[in-house]
């Protein structure tokens, strides 16, 4: 069971969004994720700003696990991350 909180900033159009999220299911793992493009005004901005102070270049998907920042689909720094 991995113990660290796990967030996904992600669009809903993007293949490496879907791969990274298929990816957390498939190994069983709780996350909270926001998909960017579906949101509207203030909290879209809120949102990017967020995703910015972990991701300057705003870029998705940004995967926060625990403490580590991956961003784009890296299957095998994820599953280290998770410590799998």
């Amino acid at each position: 069971m991995v113990d660290k909180d796990v967030k996904v900033f992600s669009l809903s159009t993007c293949s490496h969004c879907k791969s990274t999220k298929e990816l957390l299911a498939e190994c069983t793992v709780k996350y909270d994720f926001v998909d960017v493009d579906l949101l509207e005004g203030d909290e879209r901005k809120a949102i990017l700003e967020d995703v910015k102070k972990f991701n300057p270049k705003c870029s998705f998907p940004t995967v926060i696990i625990g403490e580590k920042v991956i961003v784009g689909f890296k299957e095998n720094e994820i599953k280290e991350a998770l410590g799998l």
